[in-house]
């Protein structure tokens, strides 16, 4: 059984992530494949339409937890792909239709976000999980969403969102039941396909071009502050996961370290 499923049919390429007994998540085989399938659909004539979803009850869980553990070393950068990415790295010119059948965690929050249109089935669950994981939140989901700044500070917190919630918010194009969300994938990739070939990828590039992103001060003060307590808790955080019990987190180092916060403008 492929951990990947890949249709093609009328311009439009069909990625289905299919990993449903590890809820999707992003292990090193899992992104090469999808590497692979993301350089296919750039480089093809013939295709022109992408529609991205998963197998079972999650879209993708993101992060392989049981992965990081066994490697002693946090996050996807611990164990790089050496196929470039381009769905990851945003270099697509051509649109992508993300249809969530099921949960969207971290990861695989990111891998919704990226999409030029979205399509979830009522009832998935959505959370950006950098808090829980990481020294800091995720703060640039809601400039790259346009969502409003509480909203935007409740996913920097990794509360947890239903597909409904972000409907209502602007972040998702079309709730919609179970039975319906490829054919409604499928009808929106039917439109775009309509389109004058040269309108679908200016506009896709256009619309891309106009996403938000944090401006070099507020991404300087991310990177320091990623740095800003103990190290140690980021694996803690995956062992707990892996092992189902609460973290033991550690916090800081010392105490002087808790106090030197870094500030936006200051080094």
């Amino acid at each position: 059984m492929s951990i990947l499923e890949i249709e093609r049919r009328d311009a439009v390429m069909v990625i289905r992530i299919n990993r449903p007994e590890r809820m999707n998540s992003l292990g090193v085989e899992l992104r090469a494949a999808l590497a692979d399938a993301w350089c296919e659909f750039r480089d093809s004539s013939a295709l022109e339409v992408a529609i991205f979803t998963g197998t079972g009850r999650a879209f993708c869980a993101g992060e392989d937890m049981k992965e990081s553990v066994e490697r002693g070393a946090a996050g996807s950068a611990s164990a790089p792909v050496k196929k470039e990415n381009p769905y990851d790295l945003g270099t697509l010119e051509k649109p992508v239709i993300v249809a969530v059948n099921g949960f969207a965690m971290g990861g695989g929050f990111m891998l919704v976000e990226r999409a030029d249109l979205r399509v979830a089935v009522r009832g998935a669950v959505f959370e950006s999980s950098e808090a829980k994981r990481w020294l800091l939140g995720g703060y640039d989901h809601g400039i790259k969403g346009g969502l409003p700044h509480a909203v935007a500070t409740e996913l920097a917190f990794a509360f947890r969102f239903t597909a409904e919630r972000l409907h209502q918010v602007g972040f998702i194009n079309r709730l919609v039941e179970p039975e319906e969300l490829l054919p409604a994938a499928h009808e929106m990739a039917a439109h775009l396909m309509m389109l004058p070939p040269a309108a679908r990828v200016n506009t896709t590039v256009m619309m891309r071009a106009m996403r938000g992103h944090p401006s070099d001060a507020l991404e300087d003060l991310a990177g320091r502050l990623k740095n800003h307590g103990a190290l140690s808790d980021l694996m803690e955080s995956r062992k707990a996961f892996a092992e189902k019990r609460p973290p033991n987190f550690k916090g800081w180092d010392s105490r002087e370290d808790r106090l030197r916060i870094p500030k936006l403008g200051a080094k």
